[in-house]
Parts: C-alpha cells; sequence; structure tokens
C-alpha cells in the first residue's frame, strides 16, 4: 500500500560561512549555507528530519563549540531554535513522534535532547563511530549531543526502512559521508522530495558526482550520490540539497508548508 504525508515544512536554523572546499571536492571561494531541519505530518505521527545544533548556541555559540563557531563563522539567533520554530507552527515538541538523525554531525545532533518521547531512527553504523571517529573528522562529532539520549527509544537501521509501512516516509541508506549517512524521501499528494540530509551538500556535488574531502569513505559516498540521483529520477523526486543556498532559495519554508 502506498499513502503520503500530509504536510512537510522546512525550519530554518543556523548559518555556517566557510570554504567550499571543505565541502566538495574541487569547491573554491567561500559559501554562506543554511543547517535547517525539516518536519513531516503524517496521519500516524510528527516527524522531525535532523535537529540542527545546540540551541544555547543562538546565544553563547563560543560557550557551546568553541573554536568551531569561529571556524563555520556560526549565525544563529533564538528564534531560529528547532524548538522555537516547531512551536510557531502550533505544535509542541511532545508532538514529534519519531526523529530521523541523517548521520551524526554536530549540525544535525544540536537539538536531540528536546524529544525524549520520540522514536529515533538513524543508520545503525552511526552511532558507535560517533563515540570513535577517525581522528582526522572528530571536530564533526559532539558526545555531549550524544550522551543524553543513550535513555531514549533509539532504533538503528540496518538499511533503508519505510517509517509508517506506506511508502510516504523512508529513511534511505546513503552511506559515505559517514558510515551510517541516510537521507529521506518524504511522498505527499502531489509532490515527492528528497531530503540529501549531507548525502551531498551543494548543487555542485550532485551534478558532478564528487565526494567532500572528509568523507569516511570516498568510494561509498559517491555510490550514494549516483544512487540518490537514481531514485529521484525514478520516483520523479525533487531533490532538496539541505546545505545548498540555491536551493532554500528555491523552496518553501518557514510557515508555508508543501502538501
Amino acid at each position: 500500500m502506498t499513502s503520503h504525508a500530509t504536510r512537510l515544512w522546512a525550519l530554518d536554523g543556523a548559518w555556517f560561512t566557510v570554504d567550499t572546499g571543505l565541502l566538495v571536492v574541487n569547491g573554491s571561494g567561500d559559501v554562506t549555507l543554511p543547517v535547517p531541519t525539516f518536519l513531516i505530518e503524517h496521519p500516524r505521527g510528527l516527524v522531525l528530519f535532523d535537529t540542527g545544533v545546540v540551541p544555547q548556541a543562538s546565544v553563547d555559540p563560543h560557550g557551546v563549540y568553541g573554536e568551531l563557531a569561529e571556524h563555520v563563522n556560526i549565525d544563529f539567533t533564538p528564534d531560529k531554535q528547532v524548538d522555537r520554530q516547531i512551536e510557531a507552527l502550533g505544535f509542541s515538541t511532545t508532538d514529534v513522534t519519531h526523529v530521523v538523525v541523517s548521520h551524526s554531525h554536530f549540525d544535525h545532533t544540536g537539538g536531540m535532547y528536546l524529544f525524549p518521547q520520540a522514536k529515533f531512527f538513524i543508520g545503525g553504523a552511526d552511532l558507535p563511530y560517533a563515540y570513535w571517529p577517525m581522528p582526522a573528522a572528530s571536530v564533526f562529532f559532539r558526545t555531549a549531543d550524544l550522551d543524553p539520549t543513550r535513555g531514549f527509544d533509539w532504533n538503528p537501521l540496518a538499511g533503508d526502512h519505510d517509517l509508517f509501512a506506506d511508502g510516504s516516509v523512508t529513511v534511505l541508506s546513503m552511506p559515505g559521508h559517514t558510515p551510517g549517512n541516510s537521507s529521506l524521501m518524504v511522498r505527499l499528494a502531489n509532490r515527492t522530495f528528497m531530503l540529501t540530509g549531507d548525502t551531498v551538500h551543494v548543487r555542485e556535488a550532485l551534478d558532478n558526482e564528487l565526494p567532500m574531502p572528509s568523507d569516511y569513505s570516498t568510494k561509498t559516498a559517491v555510490d550514494s550520490v549516483r544512487r540518490l540521483a537514481q531514485l529521484s529520477a525514478a520516483d520523479d523526486a525533487d531533490i532538496w540539497i539541505a546545505h545548498d543556498p540555491q536551493d532554500w532559495a528555491k523552496f518553501f519554508k518557514g510557515a508555508k508548508a508543501y502538501e
């Protein structure tokens, strides 16, 4: 049986300004990029895809992230905290029933502690790796985000996972950026979206099948970029690259939902 989700919102968050070469091989120049989260309404639950950065970083970024806050030139205001944005849509954080974490990097895990009542889903290989990453990648992980969630209802995934068994919200295994990286396919009544997570960071990476220099596995990452494009084409899904500023400008965000 194939059904559909009822509404999809894109929630603004922090913004980073970094060298594009950090995001894609051969990238050049600085880029200012969004760090969004996505809220999906389904008849059987309210799904949050990623949780952004730590809310407290909106008032004390250096206190939360130390020198990393300066390295990414974080721009983050209290109204962009993920809980405040959910509340602005008329929901409570306790209404969130499912949290899908695309992967365990710090800009996706900062608000996880806000949802102790939810079921959590992540590519299973990411959880141990987040605690024991390769040294070169360790700056991207914060065990301080993970430790408060140890008692949560975690559901580590071994592959793709149809969240409601109806084809409407599907977690897609896209390893490479991290061992358990995932994207999310959301089928609405009139439109289907592929929310990339960090399978790619900018459109250039998708168009040219390019990895990020610090990806866990270059070969696996490129395989996932190809799979992302193939599945999106097969399902006639709009690819929404979460960190790409041009995609952010192109699609609805905030209070206006896709249905």
